[in-house]
């Protein structure tokens, strides 16, 4: 990370403060098909990405380009209305920088949400997946170059990416609203094709329950930066070959807004369920 970058984390930050009345203590990123959760909080001040100094545009239908900060089951919380992928053509500083400028804001934790293709045969879509690990492999790292040591370690520890706590009140909560949930491991692919039904074979070979495009360089960076991650999955339809129906878009998107009101749910009881660190 260049100078010039740390510079702009700080600027994004600065004009963010100048318009909000409290701090943020949780990040959260929403998926394809999730944005309706941003809706809910309370006392909020929205700030679209065009008026947030250095901040990329979204260019991906399903995703709204704002971020939000307010209230949600009684903490402070700023939201993501849509992230950037690598896919978009967007370098890796990029995609990661609303996770740095959030930190810069005041953030302790982040919530990362994905739609994702399920690989293990128990997924089904519609359920959701707790993240327990991922399998980042093909993902060019949001740490390549300079390395500013009042960001982070030059050679961050990567082995309790997610957190336990975290992890344990996603299980409860979900339990106790009767929302289908898994635990397991995410893989990373660049896209934005999906993946090949040979590509899927060779996942499922390495213990990968689901598949997305999103999500692992955010969470590198959050781990880089101090932050506690709980790392959350819609399964919006089966990965390629699982089943006979071809792959689109459209389907993530429709399975994720049919999904969305058991993950609002969820993540409203685990604010309330996480402590602090």
């Amino acid at each position: 990370m260049s100078m010039d970058q740390v510079r702009d984390i700080r600027a994004a930050a600065e004009a963010i403060h100048r318009r909000i009345h409290l701090r943020p203590e949780i990040g959260i990123v929403l998926g394809s098909g999730l944005g309706s959760l941003a809706d809910r909080l309370e006392d909020a001040v929205s700030f679209p990405y065009e008026e947030i100094p250095h901040f990329p545009q979204v260019t991906v239908q399903g995703h709204h380009g704002r971020l939000v900060v307010g209230m949600l089951s009684g903490r402070p919380v700023a939201v993501m209305q849509g992230r950037f992928h690598y896919y978009e053509g967007h370098d890796m500083p990029a995609v990661v920088f609303p996770v740095r400028v959030m930190q810069k804001v005041g953030i302790h934790s982040l919530i990362l949400t994905n739609a994702a293709g399920g690989i293990s045969p128990w997924m089904k879509p519609g359920d959701l997946m707790v993240l327990r690990d991922h399998v980042g492999l093909w993902c060019d790292s949001p740490l390549r170059g300079p390395n500013p040591d009042a960001i982070g370690p030059r050679f961050p520890d990567m082995s309790r990416i997610y957190d336990e706590a975290g992890i344990q009140a996603a299980l409860r909560c979900a339990a106790r609203n009767g929302v289908p949930i898994h635990e397991g491991v995410y893989c990373y692919c660049k896209g934005p094709m999906f993946e090949t039904p040979a590509e899927i074979r060779l996942l499922g070979r390495l213990g990968v329950d689901a598949v997305g495009m999103s999500t692992v360089p955010e969470a590198i960076a959050a781990v880089h930066a101090g932050l506690r991650v709980l790392g959350l999955s819609c399964v919006t339809n089966h990965a390629a070959g699982i089943s006979l129906e071809p792959l689109n878009h459209h389907e993530v998107l429709e399975i994720g807004k049919r999904s969305a009101d058991g993950m609002i749910r969820l993540i409203r009881d685990i604010l309330a369920e996480w402590p602090a660190p």
